[in-house]
């Protein structure tokens, strides 16, 4: 009897995995690549009101620690370390960020979902990194999952959700 629930497991389970509008860690994809809309977690809200960091509330970033002051540099899509070159509210220069890029899209989406303050705990954040006028775009000669862009700094941004 137990055999016959096998075929629809394999189908939720293939179903699951075969699924490319979710990426891994949850967020939904928009048809060009770039992530979509996702919400700040609860306790990521908690620590930024405990910390006095407000939306809209910005610093400068070195995009990837592993490329500081070049130009231009090359991001890849998945997991990303960076590092604060002023202070972000309490968080001081050299405060590493920790997030995650995208490069799906016609300019590069990071998001920041983590920070670590050299000798803390790493606590939960929202934030995006953003720079006017279109320098956030990829250059043509990038490839796929691949974006290189000019500028190694660019802003940060606290968020309360991502758009």
């Amino acid at each position: 009897m137990a055999l016959t629930h096998v075929p629809l497991l394999a189908s939720v389970i293939l179903l699951c995995v075969c699924s490319g509008c979710v990426t891994a860690g949850g967020v939904s994809l928009r048809a060009d690549g770039s992530p979509g809309p996702q919400e700040c977690p609860e306790k990521a809200l908690e620590v930024m009101r405990v910390l006095h960091l407000n939306v809209g509330d910005g610093s400068i970033v070195e995009l990837d620690t592993n490329q500081t002051d070049t130009s231009p540099i090359t991001l890849y899509d998945g997991p990303v370390e960076s590092m604060l070159d002023k202070s972000l509210g309490p968080l001081p220069p050299v405060t590493r960020l920790y997030g995650r890029v995208w490069t799906g899209g016609p300019q590069v989406v990071i998001r920041y979902y983590e920070a670590h303050v050299p000798d803390e705990e790493p606590m939960p954040i929202c934030a995006v990194a953003r720079l006017a006028r279109g320098q956030m775009l990829k250059k043509p000669e990038s490839k796929p999952g691949t974006a290189i862009v000019e500028f190694s700094r660019a802003g940060v941004f606290v968020v309360n959700s991502f758009r």
